[in-house]
């Protein structure tokens, strides 16, 4: 199965483990010289509507994918959060 980068931004992450849905697809952590995928990070919740920012990210490294589907893509692990980033994330260009 052949996938852009940008196709994986209308996939859900779902965790096989427990059933729960992380969300969409925000980015991809990739190495350049390799052209190797990392990562796939999720954005958290939205807080209060959207007003006050989101919570924290789910970083889901490839190992812990097991499946990519036509809209869902399956993860075996809890996936770890971390703080999503605050001045990095401004100028950073996204792939989306």
């Amino acid at each position: 199965m052949q996938c852009r980068m940008v196709e994986l931004r209308y996939k859900e992450v779902i965790n096989i483990c427990d059933g729960c849905r992380l969300g969409f697809v925000g980015d991809v952590e990739v190495l350049l010289p390799e052209g190797r995928v990392v990562a796939l990070i999720v954005p958290g919740p939205c807080r209060f509507f959207g007003l006050f920012g989101r919570g924290e990210e789910f970083y889901i490294p490839w190992e812990c994918i097991k499946q990519i589907g036509d809209d869902i893509i399956l993860i075996d692990k809890p996936a770890e959060r971390r703080a999503p980033y605050q001045e990095k994330r401004r100028r950073r260009r996204s792939f989306f």
